[in-house]
């Protein structure tokens, strides 16, 4: 069966290749809320980071500029009429901060992101915590696949979820101490708790059926690390061995994606107690945090 042909996930929302360099509109009624696609695809990426335009009283703000292309950066400042108030990262990843700086000086606009960057060399403007708000948006502090890693949210429920949550891709999630497989899903739980309405991920299009993606993500996380137990249970593994066990097959370009997806949910199992890493490498333990009788020491007669 070829990819193409594969059955689609239930989480997974696909579109054809969007233009970029033009403003789209999330929704038909919702005019105010609108994204260009930065001209920057590629395996991690899908078609490109959606740099959204979120209209409020004062003028525009931007989240995620993405690329630094100039035509890009044009096409921002002409979409916002040239009223941009505030520039917001989702996180400090390459394809989202580093039109940042320049989209910011051409506008005269702060760029706003979470207190403790990720990147030592970058500071925000305006330091955002979980729960500050800004041009109308909530930031909801929301760690897992970065530990600087915010998601807004509108006074109507609207959710722009950055890399948290993706319709076109499952999101790579590094292991500690960039990421974390537990917080990963805690923000997961954390964003159905709040019913929202629609989602804008920053790759990929909108999100319209909310409960139904974050609900199936989650399984998703569940039954990767039930796979990934089992192939534990086959007996102790280096990582190497381990994704092979893991990945039947898997296409060049998104191999070290996988190697951290898999580190970070064996680091979850072992802080479960449920996976032991020694120098024989990565093995399942019982529920009492001691290796299966099978691979446990002999012990010498009485």
């Amino acid at each position: 069966m070829s990819r193409d042909s594969r059955p689609r996930p239930s989480w997974q929302v696909r579109e054809p290749p969007p233009p970029t360099g033009r403003p789209l509109q999330a929704a038909a009624h919702l005019p105010g809320l609108r994204r260009v696609v930065a001209p920057n695809p590629g395996p991690m990426t899908g078609h490109g980071t959606n740099s959204w335009l979120v209209d409020h009283p004062g003028g525009t703000a931007i989240i995620d500029p993405g690329s630094d292309h100039p035509a890009h950066l044009e096409a921002l400042l002409a979409a916002a009429g040239g009223r941009i108030t505030h520039i917001l990262l989702t996180h400090t990843h390459r394809d989202h901060l580093t039109g940042a700086r320049p989209l910011g000086q051409m506008a005269g606009a702060p760029v706003c992101g979470f207190r403790h960057s990720a990147v030592p060399s970058f500071t925000p403007d305006i330091a955002l915590d979980d729960g500050s708000v800004v041009a109308g948006l909530t930031a909801l502090h929301t760690p897992g696949h970065a530990t600087d890693h915010l998601c807004f949210l509108t006074a109507d429920g609207i959710v722009f979820t950055g890399d948290h949550i993706m319709g076109w891709s499952t999101t790579m999630v590094p292991p500690a101490p960039d990421g974390s497989v537990r917080q990963f899903l805690d923000g997961l739980v954390r964003i159905d708790a709040l019913a929202p309405s629609l989602l804008l991920p920053a790759h990929g299009p909108p999100i319209p059926t909310p409960e139904s993606c974050i609900r199936a993500l989650i399984a998703h996380r569940l039954s990767r690390e039930e796979r990934i137990l089992a192939a534990l249970h086959q007996g102790p593994a280096t990582l190497e061995e381990m994704m092979r066990r893991v990945y039947r097959a898997i296409p060049a370009t998104l191999r070290r994606a996988a190697e951290l997806n898999l580190l970070a949910h064996l680091e979850k199992l072992r802080d479960d107690d449920r996976a032991i890493h020694d120098r024989a490498g990565w093995r399942a333990t019982t529920a009492h945090g001691e290796p299966p009788p099978s691979q446990a020491p002999a012990r010498p007669c009485p």
